[in-house]
């Protein structure tokens, strides 16, 4: 009896044991639902665009802007954008001027300093003149000289053509005697045949004509030799007439270089990079400084050869200075190069030898810039500058090149040729 009711206590006390197992499992369940209530209560909880619904809009709005902004720059580009080349490889140029001297000597004086502005003809510097003064002086008594000489000549050719004239004079003379003792012997022959006159008579007749035909042709010799003293003398006379030219020719180059002495400017502009100094002894094509011409810039701005298809002359630029701080400057294309930069390199590429690399090419193109003198106060050679050309004019060249193209194949087709 005593086992059975062990039993029972035991049977009693797993049935109450398995009964609070069941009350915490069921503890535990409803607590767990209630968990599961709040998670659920937590996922429900509305989004950030479900609280701010003007977020929504906004980024549908700026995505609607994004989307027309494209369609604008698309269109704006087909119409106008791409006939827009720029390049940022452009520089401000100008045409300066070397002065250098065309004669030798020291300087002696240095009127201008670096930075200076010039007019056109304005004095520079000045070299030592004396050396070329004594050439001209020199050159003025040569002239005086063979002025001497041609007074003397002529003198002296009065003299021959006196003496000439007195030399026709004994030839017409001597004729005349010759003349008559021709006739007295013509006379007297006759007369001796006859008898009426001696023989020793027509013998001595015979004897003077015989002296005046001698007499004859001295005297024409002498008349000769007198006309070629003439002409010697005025032979002589175009030799010193060509001295004197020579001498005068000699005045005219001393002359020159001693008015070279005075180094003067040949354009107006502003001195620059000046290596002359008083006292320098300077060589004829010395570099002794430039000058720069402020007012006649331009822009040599280098095209890639893909850029400059539709470019032509007079086609408007715009222009940006980096010195200026992005304002923008006007201009014009005023010209092409006849070459790409490399083909008047110093060392030109030769493309037929070794292996090949394609290689862009750029060509130079001149841009002219139209700008007040406020802008061009700043603007110096060697700037950097953006330019952009608007190609918008020459749109229809490529159509009408195509058509030059289809009229020349037709041409060739149809050519019996």
């Amino acid at each position: 009896m005593a086992d059975a009711q062990t039993e029972c206590g035991e049977h009693g006390s797993d049935r109450q044991g398995s009964d609070e197992r069941s009350r915490d499992g069921s503890r535990s369940d409803q607590g767990g639902d209630d968990r599961k209530d709040e998670d659920g209560k937590k996922d429900n909880k509305p989004g950030l665009l479900e609280r701010y619904p003007i977020i929504r809009y906004v980024l549908i709005g700026a995505l609607i802007l994004g989307i027309v902004a494209a369609a604008f720059w698309y269109i704006n580009y087909r119409q106008r954008g791409q006939y827009l080349q720029s390049t940022n490889n452009a520089y401000v140029r100008a045409d300066f001027v070397t002065v250098s001297p065309k004669v030798g000597g020291y300087v002696e004086r240095v009127l201008v300093a670096d930075n200076q502005p010039v007019r056109r003809g304005q004095l520079l510097a000045v070299l030592d003149p004396r050396d070329y003064r004594a050439n001209v002086e020199q050159a003025q008594a040569q002239i005086a000289a063979a002025g001497a000489n041609i007074t003397t000549a002529r003198r002296t050719l009065d003299e021959q053509q006196a003496t000439v004239a007195q030399a026709a004079a004994q030839v017409a003379s001597a004729a005349a005697a010759a003349a008559a003792a021709e006739n007295e012997v013509r006379r007297y022959e006759p007369l001796t045949r006859t008898g009426a006159e001696s023989r020793e008579r027509l013998a001595n007749l015979v004897l003077q004509r015989d002296r005046a035909g001698a007499e004859l042709r001295a005297q024409r010799a002498a008349y000769l030799a007198a006309r070629r003293s003439v002409a010697t003398q005025a032979a002589r006379i175009d030799q010193a007439e060509a001295q004197r030219g020579t001498a005068q020719a000699q005045l005219a180059r001393a002359s020159t270089d001693l008015g070279a002495v005075e180094i003067r400017s040949s354009i107006d502009g502003v001195v620059a990079d000046k290596a002359v100094r008083a006292g320098q002894y300077v060589q004829p094509a010395t570099r002794l400084m430039s000058v720069v011409p402020v007012d006649q810039l331009y822009i040599e701005a280098n095209f890639k050869e893909t850029q400059v298809a539709l470019m032509r002359v007079g086609q408007p630029v715009t222009i940006k200075v980096d010195a200026l701080d992005g304002a923008e400057l006007r201009g014009r294309v005023a010209s092409f190069s006849p070459g790409t930069g490399a083909q008047f390199s110093l060392i030109p590429p030769e493309n037929a030898t070794g292996n090949f690399t394609k290689i862009v090419q750029r060509v130079p193109v001149r841009i002219s810039i139209e700008a007040g003198p406020e802008a061009r106060r700043v603007l110096r050679p060697g700037l950097s500058v953006e330019v952009t050309v608007d190609t918008i004019g020459a749109k229809g060249s490529r159509e009408r090149i195509e058509q030059e193209t289809k009229r020349l194949k037709r041409g060739e087709t149809q050519d019996p040729r």
